[in-house]
């Protein structure tokens, strides 16, 4: 499980900052664990590589970009119903978590971030 660098941000203001221009917010679980909490999100089509994960205070933010990889080229779109574009969740804990180990996992189109409070 790859261990992912925490960055911090300076308050929850600048942590939401992302949210008027989000178009989209993908469906999220949270699962309290023996050593934390599990962040489980419904990404399909999204790339690792294009997913940011953040922590700050009683926070964790979760943004990236899903992008519209057509099939074969010269598709013209005649029915859309799946969101494209920056999306982002913003997650509260009732503790601190600034300083958490972060571990982020993909299976299956679900990002699982572990956020590790104890050892």
């Amino acid at each position: 499980m790859p261990k992912w660098p925490m960055r911090t941000l300076d308050s929850w203001r600048q942590a939401t900052a992302l949210s008027s221009e989000t178009c989209w917010r993908p469906a999220v679980d949270v699962y309290r664990t023996r050593t934390g909490w599990l962040v489980k999100l419904e990404l399909a089509g999204v790339r690792l590589e294009d997913v940011e994960v953040e922590a700050g205070g009683s926070w964790i933010r979760i943004s990236g970009q899903r992008r519209d990889r057509l099939p074969e080229e010269g598709c013209v779109p005649y029915s859309m119903e799946i969101s494209y574009n920056r999306f982002e969740r913003v997650i509260e804990f009732p503790s601190e978590v600034a300083s958490a180990r972060l571990e982020v996992q993909w299976r299956d189109g679900l990002l699982l971030v572990s956020v590790l409070t104890t050892e």
